[in-house]
């Protein structure tokens, strides 16, 4: 099937629609990821979250085949700013503007607000990837020059992805998460006796004093109501505001992630006394479960830990999944069985006088990051030697 040359812009996802956009973003050549769905993308938008007030102006992008047939898509944003992407180029717009240049706007490909790696160049099944890749990113490019954009970043996207945006030309940076990994236990004891003793009796008193007094729910599908959303947010609401952060996310957002990802939705709540005190949110992918937020209104020693790490561990053991990811940063999960993973963005660079320090920039940093992921899981690792 031919490909047209010409990329359509889209200022809302919705002018190209959940069939079009689904047909390519449901592609089994990559497992099912919940934040490229039309329906997650579409939320962000509709609830005013991920849109040009925001500072994440919507400009995706699709391109057809000779049919007029969607045939790949790229979700695509012109930003104002550096928040809620997970990958720091503050240190770059600082030094840019510092010489005398203008970093915003910038385009930047992600799911907005969320740290997890995913397809984003989405081609239908049918469509030779190659060739559609070539095109979303010369119309990627080409737009930058459109709005004087400095650069063009590509966040978080797959490996495969990574490496021919590099034969592209593009700067390669690379990041570390930590994530869990499915050894085919088959329950979380079997999990823990993997570990080193002293990890498993820590583990196992964390879990014991976080549950005292305290009852997890697990809820999916149409067992989510508003109540629980509107315990969520607020939980949501007050972790974000002692971090003496902004929080990205709206009330409308949940609700609308609840009415049409209920499916994909994994709500673990907390329970004392009969009041809600504490949840995480997580995300359920075809081969990964992907927390995300997490927030409590009572101090529980270890709660954290067992809604977002020991509960999410066990939820995927019972559901065979490969993995859990947890999020961004925190050395700490390492303990609870959470090792360094690579996580990887690519960026077009308009600038020569910006992109040659950025390259070595990002050369530099590759090494340290790798480097310390080696070193963190032959050091730091909760696991038994020789296993």
């Amino acid at each position: 099937m031919k490909l047209r040359p010409t990329v359509r812009i889209s200022r809302r996802i919705a002018e190209i629609g959940r069939p079009a956009w689904d047909s390519c973003a449901g592609n089994p050549a990559y497992a099912a990821n919940p934040f490229m769905m039309f329906d997650f993308l579409d939320a962000a938008e509709a609830s005013g979250c991920a849109v040009e007030r925001q500072g994440w102006g919507p400009q995706h992008l699709s391109v057809e085949d000779e049919t007029g047939r969607v045939a790949a898509v790229m979700p695509l944003y012109l930003k104002s700013h550096s928040q809620g992407e997970y990958i720091f180029d503050q240190s770059w717009a600082d030094a840019y503007e510092r010489a005398g240049g203008s970093y915003y706007p910038k385009l930047l490909s992600a799911a907005p607000f969320t740290p997890a790696t995913g397809p984003r160049l989405l081609v239908r099944p049918d469509i030779d990837p190659s060739t559609a890749w070539e095109i979303l990113l010369g119309g990627a490019t080409q737009l930058c020059e459109t709005y004087g954009a400095s650069s063009l970043h590509i966040n978080f996207p797959t490996d495969p992805e990574w490496t021919w945006l590099g034969t592209q030309g593009l700067a390669m940076r690379e990041g570390q998460q930590y994530h869990w990994a499915n050894q085919g236990y088959a329950d979380f004891e079997a999990f823990l006796a993997q570990l080193s003793s002293g990890r498993r009796k820590t583990i196992r008193r964390e879990r014991r004093d976080a549950l005292a007094e305290v009852e997890v729910v697990a809820l999916t599908g149409t067992d989510l109501a508003e109540e629980h959303w509107d315990a969520f947010y607020a939980f949501y609401m007050d972790t974000g505001s002692r971090k003496w952060g902004r929080p990205y996310l709206n009330r409308a957002f949940f609700s609308l992630l609840g009415a049409r990802m209920a499916d994909r939705v994994l709500l673990l709540m907390a329970r004392r006394q009969g009041r809600w005190i504490a949840g995480a949110l997580n995300l359920i992918g075809d081969d990964c479960l992907y927390g995300r937020n997490w927030g409590c209104v009572e101090d529980i020693p270890f709660l954290h830990f067992e809604l977002c790490y020991y509960q999410a561990i066990e939820w995927a053991i019972g559901r065979g999944l490969a993995r859990v990811e947890a999020g961004a940063q925190g050395q700490h999960k390492i303990a609870r069985g959470y090792l360094p993973a690579a996580v990887r963005s690519a960026h077009y660079i308009a600038d020569p006088l910006l992109r040659g320090p950025v390259e070595d920039f990002v050369r530099r940093e590759r090494a340290a990051v790798e480097g310390e992921m080696e070193w963190l899981s032959e050091e730091y690792s909760p696991f038994r030697k020789g296993d």
